[in-house]
Protein backbone atom coordinates (compact mmCIF):
# COMPACT_ATOMS: atom_id res chain seq x y z
CA UNK A 1 0.00 0.00 0.00
CA UNK A 2 1.21 3.57 -0.61
CA UNK A 3 -0.69 5.22 2.04
CA UNK A 4 -1.83 4.88 5.57
CA UNK A 5 -5.68 5.92 6.12
CA UNK A 6 -5.56 7.97 9.94
CA UNK A 7 -9.06 8.50 11.29
CA UNK A 8 -10.52 10.37 14.39
CA UNK A 9 -13.95 9.97 15.27
CA UNK A 10 -16.03 12.61 17.38
CA UNK A 11 -19.58 10.82 18.57
CA UNK A 12 -22.30 13.10 19.56
CA UNK A 13 -23.98 11.54 22.21
CA UNK A 14 -27.35 12.47 23.71
CA UNK A 15 -27.91 12.23 26.92
CA UNK A 16 -31.26 10.02 28.42
CA UNK A 17 -32.58 13.22 30.69
CA UNK A 18 -36.08 14.00 31.11
CA UNK A 19 -34.58 17.77 30.65
CA UNK A 20 -32.43 20.19 28.60
CA UNK A 21 -29.00 21.00 29.82
CA UNK A 22 -29.74 24.27 31.56
CA UNK A 23 -33.80 24.77 31.66
CA UNK A 24 -36.79 22.02 32.30
CA UNK A 25 -37.95 21.83 28.71
CA UNK A 26 -38.25 18.41 28.15
CA UNK A 27 -35.87 16.45 26.02
CA UNK A 28 -39.06 13.97 24.24
CA UNK A 29 -38.39 13.53 20.46
CA UNK A 30 -40.86 15.68 18.76
CA UNK A 31 -40.35 16.30 15.00
CA UNK A 32 -44.35 16.25 14.90
CA UNK A 33 -44.65 19.40 16.72
CA UNK A 34 -41.92 21.98 16.49
CA UNK A 35 -40.64 24.68 18.05
CA UNK A 36 -43.18 23.87 21.00
CA UNK A 37 -40.40 22.53 23.75
CA UNK A 38 -38.59 25.33 24.51
CA UNK A 39 -38.16 28.52 26.49
CA UNK A 40 -36.60 31.83 27.22
CA UNK A 41 -33.33 29.68 28.39
CA UNK A 42 -33.10 27.27 25.42
CA UNK A 43 -33.89 30.35 23.27
CA UNK A 44 -31.61 32.67 24.55
CA UNK A 45 -33.78 35.26 24.74
CA UNK A 46 -32.22 38.74 26.70
CA UNK A 47 -32.54 38.10 30.59
CA UNK A 48 -33.04 34.23 30.63
CA UNK A 49 -30.51 32.28 32.81
CA UNK A 50 -29.33 29.02 32.00
CA UNK A 51 -28.97 26.25 35.86
CA UNK A 52 -27.09 22.93 35.02
CA UNK A 53 -28.97 19.80 35.24
CA UNK A 54 -27.17 17.97 37.84
CA UNK A 55 -28.63 14.73 36.29
CA UNK A 56 -26.83 15.65 33.11
CA UNK A 57 -23.45 16.07 34.44
CA UNK A 58 -24.13 12.79 36.45
CA UNK A 59 -24.35 10.92 33.11
CA UNK A 60 -21.54 12.63 31.50
CA UNK A 61 -18.89 11.40 34.57
CA UNK A 62 -20.71 7.68 34.06
CA UNK A 63 -19.58 7.97 30.77
CA UNK A 64 -16.04 9.28 31.44
CA UNK A 65 -15.52 6.70 33.96
CA UNK A 66 -16.69 3.94 31.50
CA UNK A 67 -14.31 4.84 28.96
CA UNK A 68 -11.44 4.95 30.88
CA UNK A 69 -10.94 8.41 31.52
CA UNK A 70 -9.75 10.90 34.17
CA UNK A 71 -12.17 12.97 35.72
CA UNK A 72 -10.52 16.37 37.00
CA UNK A 73 -12.06 17.96 40.36
CA UNK A 74 -12.37 21.11 38.51
CA UNK A 75 -14.36 22.05 35.05
CA UNK A 76 -15.67 25.07 33.96
CA UNK A 77 -18.47 26.17 30.60
CA UNK A 78 -16.96 28.21 27.08
CA UNK A 79 -18.78 29.95 24.90
CA UNK A 80 -18.05 28.70 21.66
CA UNK A 81 -19.16 31.47 19.06
CA UNK A 82 -20.91 31.15 15.71
CA UNK A 83 -23.87 31.88 13.34
CA UNK A 84 -26.36 28.96 12.38
CA UNK A 85 -30.15 29.89 11.93
CA UNK A 86 -30.72 26.78 14.46
CA UNK A 87 -28.79 28.37 17.32
CA UNK A 88 -30.77 31.36 18.52
CA UNK A 89 -27.49 32.46 20.97
CA UNK A 90 -25.21 32.64 18.04
CA UNK A 91 -23.04 30.97 20.80
CA UNK A 92 -23.00 27.03 21.95
CA UNK A 93 -22.73 26.87 25.93
CA UNK A 94 -19.66 24.03 25.99
CA UNK A 95 -16.38 22.78 27.42
CA UNK A 96 -12.94 24.30 25.72
CA UNK A 97 -9.47 24.47 27.70
CA UNK A 98 -10.92 22.38 31.07
CA UNK A 99 -13.15 19.29 29.78
CA UNK A 100 -15.06 17.18 32.87
CA UNK A 101 -13.14 14.01 31.53
CA UNK A 102 -10.06 13.41 29.15
CA UNK A 103 -7.68 10.93 28.75
CA UNK A 104 -9.61 7.96 28.02
CA UNK A 105 -9.57 4.31 25.81
CA UNK A 106 -11.79 1.85 23.89
CA UNK A 107 -10.96 -1.35 23.54
CA UNK A 108 -12.04 -2.90 20.07
CA UNK A 109 -11.63 -6.24 18.52
CA UNK A 110 -9.96 -5.59 15.11
CA UNK A 111 -10.24 -9.43 13.92
CA UNK A 112 -12.32 -11.78 14.65
CA UNK A 113 -10.85 -14.69 13.64
CA UNK A 114 -7.33 -13.95 15.83
CA UNK A 115 -9.41 -11.67 18.81
CA UNK A 116 -7.02 -9.26 18.28
CA UNK A 117 -8.15 -6.07 19.88
CA UNK A 118 -6.98 -2.63 19.73
CA UNK A 119 -7.03 0.06 22.28
CA UNK A 120 -8.38 3.66 20.87
CA UNK A 121 -6.96 6.59 22.27
CA UNK A 122 -9.91 9.04 23.72
CA UNK A 123 -9.12 13.06 24.00
CA UNK A 124 -11.48 13.91 25.66
CA UNK A 125 -15.11 13.87 26.58
CA UNK A 126 -17.10 17.09 27.33
CA UNK A 127 -20.94 18.10 27.39
CA UNK A 128 -22.38 20.58 25.55
CA UNK A 129 -25.74 21.84 24.81
CA UNK A 130 -27.37 20.61 21.09
CA UNK A 131 -28.43 22.79 18.29
CA UNK A 132 -31.98 23.20 16.30
CA UNK A 133 -32.25 21.21 13.14
CA UNK A 134 -32.57 22.93 9.96
CA UNK A 135 -34.82 21.00 6.71
CA UNK A 136 -34.27 22.45 3.47
CA UNK A 137 -36.02 22.15 0.66
CA UNK A 138 -34.56 19.66 -1.50
CA UNK A 139 -36.45 19.75 -4.49
CA UNK A 140 -34.18 22.44 -6.32
CA UNK A 141 -37.38 24.52 -6.10
CA UNK A 142 -36.33 27.22 -4.06
CA UNK A 143 -38.93 26.23 -1.32
CA UNK A 144 -38.64 27.53 2.04
CA UNK A 145 -36.00 26.27 4.93
CA UNK A 146 -37.51 25.49 8.18
CA UNK A 147 -35.85 25.46 11.43
CA UNK A 148 -37.21 23.54 14.36
CA UNK A 149 -35.77 24.46 17.90
CA UNK A 150 -37.01 21.66 20.18
CA UNK A 151 -33.60 19.78 20.12
CA UNK A 152 -31.90 23.48 21.40
CA UNK A 153 -30.28 22.84 24.53
CA UNK A 154 -30.97 18.78 24.98
CA UNK A 155 -28.02 17.54 26.64
CA UNK A 156 -24.64 16.21 24.40
CA UNK A 157 -21.81 14.56 25.51
CA UNK A 158 -18.97 14.39 22.66
CA UNK A 159 -16.63 12.19 22.55
CA UNK A 160 -13.29 12.73 20.87
CA UNK A 161 -11.05 9.93 19.73
CA UNK A 162 -7.05 10.02 18.96
CA UNK A 163 -6.30 9.44 15.15
CA UNK A 164 -6.17 5.78 15.93
CA UNK A 165 -8.29 4.11 13.25
CA UNK A 166 -6.89 3.08 10.17
CA UNK A 167 -9.61 1.71 8.39
CA UNK A 168 -13.55 2.75 7.53
CA UNK A 169 -14.12 -1.09 9.07
CA UNK A 170 -12.12 -0.16 11.93
CA UNK A 171 -13.95 3.01 12.83
CA UNK A 172 -17.70 0.66 12.24
CA UNK A 173 -15.91 -1.28 14.78
CA UNK A 174 -15.37 1.35 17.24
CA UNK A 175 -18.62 2.98 16.76
CA UNK A 176 -20.20 -0.36 17.63
CA UNK A 177 -18.70 -1.15 20.61
CA UNK A 178 -19.57 2.57 21.59
CA UNK A 179 -23.01 2.37 21.65
CA UNK A 180 -23.02 -1.25 23.30
CA UNK A 181 -21.05 0.56 26.06
CA UNK A 182 -23.47 3.45 26.48
CA UNK A 183 -26.55 1.59 26.10
CA UNK A 184 -25.23 -0.81 28.77
CA UNK A 185 -24.52 1.82 31.17
CA UNK A 186 -27.85 3.66 30.51
CA UNK A 187 -26.90 6.77 29.69
CA UNK A 188 -28.51 6.54 26.10
CA UNK A 189 -30.85 4.95 23.66
CA UNK A 190 -28.34 5.91 21.28
CA UNK A 191 -31.47 5.99 19.06
CA UNK A 192 -29.18 6.84 15.83
CA UNK A 193 -32.62 7.56 13.78
CA UNK A 194 -33.79 9.92 15.91
CA UNK A 195 -30.42 11.70 16.14
CA UNK A 196 -29.43 10.60 19.74
CA UNK A 197 -25.85 9.29 18.27
CA UNK A 198 -24.80 11.56 15.23
CA UNK A 199 -21.04 10.86 14.17
CA UNK A 200 -17.73 13.50 12.49
CA UNK A 201 -15.20 11.90 10.89
CA UNK A 202 -11.92 13.36 10.61
CA UNK A 203 -9.90 11.57 7.56
CA UNK A 204 -6.66 11.93 5.64
CA UNK A 205 -4.33 10.13 4.06
CA UNK A 206 -0.12 9.60 5.22
CA UNK A 207 1.33 9.05 1.74
CA UNK A 208 4.69 7.16 2.06
CA UNK A 209 7.21 8.31 -0.13
CA UNK A 210 10.25 6.07 -1.35
CA UNK A 211 12.78 7.93 1.00
CA UNK A 212 10.82 6.89 4.00
CA UNK A 213 9.06 10.46 4.64
CA UNK A 214 5.29 10.40 5.06
CA UNK A 215 3.02 13.26 3.44
CA UNK A 216 0.12 13.78 4.97
CA UNK A 217 -3.08 15.04 2.45
CA UNK A 218 -5.99 18.00 3.86
CA UNK A 219 -7.65 16.66 6.81
CA UNK A 220 -11.82 16.53 5.65
CA UNK A 221 -14.37 16.35 8.40
CA UNK A 222 -17.42 13.91 7.34
CA UNK A 223 -19.91 15.52 9.09
CA UNK A 224 -23.56 14.46 10.72
CA UNK A 225 -23.30 10.61 9.89
CA UNK A 226 -26.08 9.00 10.97
CA UNK A 227 -25.71 4.98 9.91
CA UNK A 228 -22.52 2.85 10.94
CA UNK A 229 -22.98 1.90 7.15
CA UNK A 230 -23.03 5.53 6.62
CA UNK A 231 -19.86 6.13 8.43
CA UNK A 232 -17.91 3.18 6.57
CA UNK A 233 -19.28 3.86 3.39
CA UNK A 234 -18.63 7.86 3.86
CA UNK A 235 -15.01 7.16 4.92
CA UNK A 236 -14.34 4.60 2.35
CA UNK A 237 -15.04 7.24 -0.41
CA UNK A 238 -13.34 9.61 1.23
CA UNK A 239 -10.36 7.68 1.02
CA UNK A 240 -10.36 6.95 -2.77
CA UNK A 241 -11.18 10.43 -3.19
CA UNK A 242 -8.23 11.89 -1.19
CA UNK A 243 -5.86 9.43 -2.37
CA UNK A 244 -7.14 10.51 -6.45
CA UNK A 245 -6.50 14.41 -5.12
CA UNK A 246 -3.51 14.10 -4.42
CA UNK A 247 -1.62 11.65 -7.52
CA UNK A 248 -3.40 14.77 -9.71
CA UNK A 249 -1.94 17.75 -6.86
CA UNK A 250 0.54 16.88 -4.95
CA UNK A 251 -1.58 19.20 -2.18
CA UNK A 252 -0.59 18.30 1.20
CA UNK A 253 -1.79 18.91 5.12
CA UNK A 254 0.57 22.24 4.98
CA UNK A 255 -0.75 23.59 1.70
CA UNK A 256 -4.82 23.45 1.99
CA UNK A 257 -6.56 23.71 5.32
CA UNK A 258 -9.21 21.45 6.60
CA UNK A 259 -12.47 21.62 5.19
CA UNK A 260 -15.88 19.62 5.88
CA UNK A 261 -17.63 17.71 3.41
CA UNK A 262 -20.95 16.34 4.15
CA UNK A 263 -22.19 12.54 2.74
CA UNK A 264 -24.50 12.37 0.05
CA UNK A 265 -25.96 9.04 1.05
CA UNK A 266 -28.13 8.46 -2.32
CA UNK A 267 -25.15 9.38 -4.55
CA UNK A 268 -22.48 8.00 -2.82
CA UNK A 269 -20.11 10.77 -2.96
CA UNK A 270 -19.24 13.35 0.09
CA UNK A 271 -19.60 16.83 -1.24
CA UNK A 272 -17.52 19.99 -0.39
CA UNK A 273 -19.42 22.44 2.45
CA UNK A 274 -17.07 24.67 3.78
CA UNK A 275 -13.52 25.51 5.13
CA UNK A 276 -13.16 24.37 8.94
CA UNK A 277 -12.88 26.83 11.72
CA UNK A 278 -9.95 26.55 14.24
CA UNK A 279 -10.58 27.31 17.54
CA UNK A 280 -9.70 31.01 17.47
CA UNK A 281 -12.52 31.28 14.96
CA UNK A 282 -14.88 30.00 17.82
CA UNK A 283 -13.80 33.34 20.48
CA UNK A 284 -14.22 30.67 23.23
CA UNK A 285 -14.34 32.22 26.54
CA UNK A 286 -15.56 31.00 29.95
CA UNK A 287 -19.49 31.49 30.13
CA UNK A 288 -20.29 34.27 32.94
CA UNK A 289 -23.18 32.56 34.46
CA UNK A 290 -22.26 29.27 35.05
CA UNK A 291 -20.13 28.62 37.69
CA UNK A 292 -17.32 25.58 37.28
CA UNK A 293 -18.56 22.32 38.97
CA UNK A 294 -16.17 20.54 41.31
CA UNK A 295 -15.43 17.18 41.90
CA UNK A 296 -14.38 15.00 44.73
CA UNK A 297 -13.16 11.57 44.85
CA UNK A 298 -16.13 10.45 47.06
CA UNK A 299 -18.15 11.52 44.26
CA UNK A 300 -16.22 9.59 41.61
CA UNK A 301 -16.26 6.62 43.39
CA UNK A 302 -19.77 6.50 44.12
CA UNK A 303 -20.45 7.18 40.20
CA UNK A 304 -18.04 4.76 39.61
CA UNK A 305 -19.84 2.07 41.65
CA UNK A 306 -22.90 2.32 39.45
CA UNK A 307 -21.31 1.08 36.31
CA UNK A 308 -21.92 -2.21 35.52
CA UNK A 309 -19.69 -5.19 33.93
CA UNK A 310 -18.78 -3.63 30.94
CA UNK A 311 -19.69 -5.21 27.18
CA UNK A 312 -16.43 -6.58 26.46
CA UNK A 313 -15.11 -7.82 29.76
CA UNK A 314 -19.02 -9.86 29.92
CA UNK A 315 -18.28 -11.20 26.49
CA UNK A 316 -15.52 -13.25 27.30
CA UNK A 317 -16.46 -14.23 31.05
CA UNK A 318 -19.81 -15.75 29.12
CA UNK A 319 -17.21 -17.47 27.05
CA UNK A 320 -15.01 -18.97 29.92
CA UNK A 321 -18.00 -19.58 32.31
CA UNK A 322 -20.41 -20.72 29.98
CA UNK A 323 -18.13 -22.73 27.47
CA UNK A 324 -19.75 -20.25 24.70
CA UNK A 325 -18.02 -20.04 21.34
CA UNK A 326 -17.08 -16.37 20.57
CA UNK A 327 -20.36 -15.73 18.13
CA UNK A 328 -22.47 -16.92 20.55
CA UNK A 329 -21.38 -14.34 23.26
CA UNK A 330 -21.06 -11.78 20.73
CA UNK A 331 -24.59 -12.22 19.76
CA UNK A 332 -26.17 -12.34 23.76
CA UNK A 333 -23.89 -9.68 24.46
CA UNK A 334 -25.10 -7.24 21.32
CA UNK A 335 -28.93 -7.82 22.44
CA UNK A 336 -28.66 -5.60 25.12
CA UNK A 337 -28.14 -5.48 28.95
CA UNK A 338 -31.04 -7.09 29.71
CA UNK A 339 -30.97 -10.03 26.63
CA UNK A 340 -27.37 -10.92 28.67
CA UNK A 341 -29.41 -11.00 31.94
CA UNK A 342 -32.22 -13.32 30.31
CA UNK A 343 -29.54 -15.73 29.07
CA UNK A 344 -27.58 -15.98 32.56
CA UNK A 345 -30.67 -16.93 34.72
CA UNK A 346 -31.90 -19.42 32.19
CA UNK A 347 -27.94 -20.83 31.72
CA UNK A 348 -27.40 -21.07 35.80
CA UNK A 349 -31.04 -22.51 35.81
CA UNK A 350 -30.77 -25.41 33.81
CA UNK A 351 -26.94 -25.74 34.45
CA UNK A 352 -26.06 -26.10 30.68
CA UNK A 353 -24.90 -23.01 29.14
CA UNK A 354 -24.54 -24.08 25.68
CA UNK A 355 -27.87 -25.05 25.33
CA UNK A 356 -28.76 -22.13 26.69
CA UNK A 357 -27.41 -20.23 24.57
CA UNK A 358 -28.60 -22.06 21.70
CA UNK A 359 -32.33 -21.47 22.69
CA UNK A 360 -32.30 -17.86 23.55
CA UNK A 361 -30.24 -16.63 20.43
CA UNK A 362 -32.77 -18.93 18.41
CA UNK A 363 -36.12 -19.42 19.68
CA UNK A 364 -36.31 -16.39 21.76
CA UNK A 365 -34.96 -13.97 19.84
CA UNK A 366 -36.76 -15.47 16.64
CA UNK A 367 -39.96 -14.82 18.76
CA UNK A 368 -38.92 -11.45 19.83
CA UNK A 369 -38.21 -9.96 16.58
CA UNK A 370 -41.59 -11.87 14.84
CA UNK A 371 -43.52 -9.98 17.87
CA UNK A 372 -41.30 -7.00 17.70
CA UNK A 373 -40.94 -7.12 21.72
CA UNK A 374 -38.16 -6.20 24.02
CA UNK A 375 -37.00 -9.19 26.14
CA UNK A 376 -38.59 -7.64 29.51
CA UNK A 377 -41.79 -7.85 27.37
CA UNK A 378 -41.82 -11.80 26.64
CA UNK A 379 -43.98 -13.82 28.52
CA UNK A 380 -41.47 -16.52 29.22
CA UNK A 381 -39.67 -15.61 32.04
CA UNK A 382 -36.15 -16.92 32.29
CA UNK A 383 -37.17 -19.49 35.27
CA UNK A 384 -40.08 -20.57 33.59
CA UNK A 385 -37.46 -21.67 30.19
CA UNK A 386 -34.65 -22.92 32.47
CA UNK A 387 -36.88 -25.49 34.19
CA UNK A 388 -38.21 -26.37 30.33
CA UNK A 389 -34.64 -27.29 29.78
CA UNK A 390 -33.67 -29.14 33.15
CA UNK A 391 -36.47 -31.53 32.25
CA UNK A 392 -33.87 -31.89 28.59
CA UNK A 393 -31.21 -32.30 30.34
CA UNK A 394 -32.87 -34.90 32.84
CA UNK A 395 -34.43 -36.91 29.42
CA UNK A 396 -37.80 -36.41 30.80
CA UNK A 397 -38.76 -34.95 27.58
CA UNK A 398 -36.98 -34.87 24.05
CA UNK A 399 -35.50 -31.53 22.96
CA UNK A 400 -38.56 -31.95 20.17
CA UNK A 401 -41.37 -32.04 22.86
CA UNK A 402 -39.40 -29.36 24.69
CA UNK A 403 -39.95 -26.68 21.23
CA UNK A 404 -44.06 -27.63 21.49
CA UNK A 405 -44.01 -26.76 25.28
CA UNK A 406 -42.20 -24.12 24.72
CA UNK A 407 -44.84 -23.01 21.73
CA UNK A 408 -47.77 -23.53 23.97
CA UNK A 409 -46.35 -21.62 26.86
CA UNK A 410 -46.06 -18.92 24.07
CA UNK A 411 -49.79 -19.79 23.65
CA UNK A 412 -50.96 -19.17 27.17
CA UNK A 413 -54.12 -17.76 28.92
CA UNK A 414 -51.99 -16.67 31.83
CA UNK A 415 -49.95 -13.32 30.95
CA UNK A 416 -46.71 -14.91 32.52
CA UNK A 417 -47.00 -18.95 32.52
CA UNK A 418 -45.63 -20.23 35.49
CA UNK A 419 -42.94 -23.40 35.69
CA UNK A 420 -46.21 -25.36 36.90
CA UNK A 421 -47.57 -24.88 33.23
CA UNK A 422 -44.65 -27.02 32.10
CA UNK A 423 -45.29 -30.60 33.55
CA UNK A 424 -49.50 -29.45 32.94
CA UNK A 425 -48.25 -29.30 28.80
CA UNK A 426 -46.32 -32.37 28.96
CA UNK A 427 -49.32 -34.38 30.46
CA UNK A 428 -51.88 -33.09 28.14
CA UNK A 429 -49.88 -33.69 25.03
CA UNK A 430 -48.49 -36.92 26.13
CA UNK A 431 -45.13 -35.44 25.51
CA UNK A 432 -43.26 -37.62 28.65
CA UNK A 433 -40.09 -38.97 27.37
CA UNK A 434 -41.09 -43.41 26.88
CA UNK A 435 -39.38 -45.67 29.05
CA UNK A 436 -41.02 -48.68 28.03
CA UNK A 437 -38.59 -50.62 25.32
CA UNK A 438 -41.33 -52.94 24.40
CA UNK A 439 -43.45 -50.34 23.07
CA UNK A 440 -40.69 -48.48 21.08
CA UNK A 441 -39.42 -52.12 19.69
CA UNK A 442 -42.67 -53.18 18.45
CA UNK A 443 -42.78 -49.39 16.49
CA UNK A 444 -39.16 -50.14 15.60
CA UNK A 445 -40.01 -53.62 14.42
CA UNK A 446 -43.49 -52.20 12.46
CA UNK A 447 -41.88 -49.67 10.59
CA UNK A 448 -38.70 -51.88 9.34
CA UNK A 449 -40.98 -54.19 8.13
CA UNK A 450 -42.70 -51.82 5.76
CA UNK A 451 -39.52 -50.20 4.50
CA UNK A 452 -37.93 -52.57 2.66
CA UNK A 453 -36.24 -50.26 0.59
CA UNK A 454 -34.72 -48.20 3.34
CA UNK A 455 -33.49 -51.18 5.22
CA UNK A 456 -31.68 -52.38 1.93
CA UNK A 457 -30.27 -48.81 1.26
CA UNK A 458 -29.25 -48.97 4.74
CA UNK A 459 -27.80 -52.74 4.46
CA UNK A 460 -25.73 -51.67 1.40
CA UNK A 461 -23.74 -48.59 3.53
CA UNK A 462 -26.42 -45.64 2.70
CA UNK A 463 -26.04 -44.33 6.58
CA UNK A 464 -28.86 -41.59 6.07
CA UNK A 465 -31.54 -44.01 5.09
CA UNK A 466 -32.35 -44.06 9.07
CA UNK A 467 -33.22 -40.86 9.09
CA UNK A 468 -36.46 -41.52 7.76
CA UNK A 469 -37.31 -44.45 9.25
CA UNK A 470 -36.30 -42.46 12.91
CA UNK A 471 -39.18 -40.04 11.97
CA UNK A 472 -41.98 -42.60 11.34
CA UNK A 473 -41.42 -44.29 14.84
CA UNK A 474 -41.51 -41.23 16.78
CA UNK A 475 -44.82 -40.35 14.77
CA UNK A 476 -45.77 -43.88 16.08
CA UNK A 477 -44.38 -43.44 19.86
CA UNK A 478 -44.72 -39.97 21.02
CA UNK A 479 -41.58 -39.16 23.82
CA UNK A 480 -39.61 -41.36 21.99
CA UNK A 481 -36.05 -40.24 22.46
CA UNK A 482 -34.43 -40.52 18.67
CA UNK A 483 -31.27 -41.21 19.90
CA UNK A 484 -32.58 -44.65 21.64
CA UNK A 485 -34.55 -45.03 18.75
CA UNK A 486 -31.63 -44.59 16.13
CA UNK A 487 -29.79 -47.29 18.39
CA UNK A 488 -32.63 -49.88 17.96
CA UNK A 489 -33.39 -49.10 14.35
CA UNK A 490 -29.78 -49.60 13.28
CA UNK A 491 -29.11 -53.10 16.00
CA UNK A 492 -32.63 -54.33 14.06
CA UNK A 493 -31.54 -53.17 10.58
CA UNK A 494 -27.99 -55.09 11.02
Amino acid sequence: MDYTVIIGLEVHVQLQTRTKLFCGCSTKFNPDHPNTQTCPVCLGLPGALPVLNREAFHLGMKTGLAINCEIPSFTKWDRKQYYYPDLPKAYQISQYDLPMSQNGWLEIEIDPETRETKKVGIIRAHLEEDAGKNSHDESGRGQDSKVDLNRCGTPLIEIVSEPDLRSAQEARKYLEELKLLLTYIDVSDCNMQEGSLRCDANVNLHIHQENGESIPTPIVEIKNLNSFRGVEQAIEFEVKRQWEAWQETKLSLHDVPKETRGWDADRGITLEQRGKEEAADYRYFPDPDLAPVTVTDAERDKVSGELCERPALRRNRLEKEFQLSAYDAAVIIDQGLAFADYFEQVAKGCQNGKQAANWVTQDVLRELKEGGLEITDFSIKPDVLAALLEKVESSEITTKSARTVFQELLKSEDAVPGVESIQSIIEAKGLAMVSDTGALEAAVQAVVAKNEKAVADFQSGKQAAVGALIGQVMREVKGADPKVVRELLIEKMS
